[in-house]
């Protein structure tokens, strides 16, 4: 028997018994067939096209079938095809990847056959203008932040306030009753800086109360140094 003998037996069989050829024991690709084998296809599915009795692959992508939004691309598939995205750098796009962008994205220029990100950064001296200001680039963009140590208010970046305790000095903060000591030691040493002028240089006296002033001022030091090292363990 000829293939055309064949062919014909087999189209005259499908429309005498479509129930035993329709889906049972066909290819894959074949909806009606004459037989298992993939040039025995009588009726193809949805998506492919029937050529010397075997179903072949529909590229909707080279047709109008394959019709994808802005800044996509059609991309065929085993039957059917995807609308991918393009690549951000792209701005419409024949396929995947910066190299086959049909235009640049904002951000972005032409470099080596493909779309590269702009360091806008590195090429515009005032992207960031004010003091305490630095750029920082990103893909087809940047942005402006505070340096550290330096927070952003309305009127540009500001120096940060220092921490609870943080960089608290001997005499910062002193309290009423430490300045009154401090005047009392400083009196003493006037009134003992003159009483040694009036014993023409007699340093016996001035000896003692120089010692006297000295331990005062030795005991409010610790004090203070105290009360100073508290302030930084409760600030943390």
């Amino acid at each position: 028997m000829s293939r055309s003998q064949w062919f014909f037996l087999s189209t005259v069989l499908c429309l005498a018994h479509p129930e035993l050829i329709l889906g049972q024991n066909c290819s894959e690709d074949c909806k009606a067939c004459g037989g298992a084998e993939k040039d025995q296809c009588l009726q193809c599915h949805t998506g492919f096209s029937l050529n010397d009795n075997v179903c072949v692959d529909i590229d909707e992508c080279g047709t109008e079938l394959g019709r994808c939004p802005h800044n996509t691309y059609c991309l065929n598939t085993h039957g059917s095809y995807q609308c991918r995205a393009c690549d951000e750098a792209c701005s419409g796009c024949m396929g995947g990847g910066p190299a086959r962008c049909r235009k640049c994205a904002p951000g972005y220029r032409s470099s080596a056959m493909k779309c590269l990100d702009i360091d806008e950064c590195a090429e515009e001296m005032l992207a960031c203008p004010g003091l305490n200001v630095i750029c920082v680039n990103t893909e087809g963009s940047f942005y402006c932040q505070c340096a550290d140590g330096y927070t952003r208010k309305s009127t540009g970046c500001e120096r940060d306030q220092a921490a609870a305790g943080e960089g608290t000095g001997i005499f910062d903060n002193i309290q009423d009753d430490e300045i009154e000591v401090l005047q009392q030691m400083f009196f003493g040493v006037v009134l003992c800086a003159l009483g040694t002028l009036a014993a023409k240089g007699d340093l016996v006296f001035t000896s003692i109360f120089m010692g006297a002033v000295a331990a005062m001022f030795g005991y409010w030091l610790s004090d203070k140094t105290d009360r100073v090292m508290d302030a930084l363990i409760r600030g943390r």
